[in-house]
């Protein structure tokens, strides 16, 4: 393993009990941040601490993300424990079950915004202020290839995405004249939980759109964002890093 250096970097990971932003969390506590993990699940949030802690320094927030209140109070609350923040992953989401547009509930397409877009826009919007007042910051949402080509029966999902990916652009010119640089990743299917919520057509779909013919793996999504966390990450800003296994095309 490559070593990235962030020591004493003060970060915040979303969606982060499990899947991709355990890893992630993993791999910045390795490099030598601390971490902040907010996810919904406190449950979930106990026992990744446990694990994680032996690492580094571990907080933890229980909150729904798609609560904007909720969210500023977990930014206030975390930034006044370290006196600042300087990285930002956005990393929770959910896909929403699968269906032909003019089948999903309401409800559905709702819950996905919520949490996919909407939440991204809320979390950014109350740690900014902070990356601002130290005058630096690492900012990188995970997004997903779908985001780009749209999924047939994922309708909600990709357009969330792809919400996703025009906020990082138009966030990252906003701060492009600043030391914050914000950039997305775009990852086609990972080996994670999610998978649970996708029916077995859905999965073999995407898989067949990957030439390296496999799922990819959270290490390997976790590497990229490392970097993309760091201080070697100085000139790309608004920019959209593929972890797609071949897939994306543009």
């Amino acid at each position: 393993m490559n070593q990235i250096d962030l020591k004493n970097k003060r970060a915040v990971v979303t969606g982060s009990a499990r899947g991709i932003g355990f890893g992630v969390a993993k791999r910045l506590l390795e490099s030598g941040a601390r971490v902040a993990l907010w996810d919904v699940d406190e449950t979930a949030l106990t026992e990744a601490k446990a694990e994680l802690g032996t690492l580094g320094e571990v907080r933890t927030c229980g909150l729904d993300l798609a609560d904007p209140v909720a969210v500023q109070a977990a930014a206030d609350e975390t930034a006044s424990a370290w006196d600042g923040l300087d990285i930002l992953v956005n990393n929770a989401g959910i896909t929403g079950g699968n269906a032909a547009l003019w089948e999903l509930s309401l409800s559905d397409w709702q819950r996905v915004m919520d949490v996919n877009l909407n939440a991204v826009f809320y979390t950014c919007r109350s740690v900014v202020p902070y990356l601002r007042v130290g005058g630096y910051g690492r900012i990188v949402n995970v997004a997903s290839i779908a985001g780009k080509e749209g999924n047939p029966n994922a309708s909600h999902y990709s357009v969330s995405k792809a919400g996703v990916i025009a906020l990082t652009k138009s966030l990252g010119k906003e701060l492009a004249q600043t030391e914050i640089r914000v950039n997305a990743v775009t990852p086609a299917v990972i080996r994670t939980g999610l998978l649970d919520q996708m029916t077995p057509e859905h999965i073999n779909y995407m898989v067949s759109r990957i030439p390296v013919g496999r799922l990819g793996e959270i290490d390997e999504v976790a590497a990229l964002v490392a970097w993309l966390c760091s201080g070697e990450c100085s000139f790309s800003t608004g920019a959209v890093f593929d972890a797609s296994g071949g897939r994306a095309t543009y």
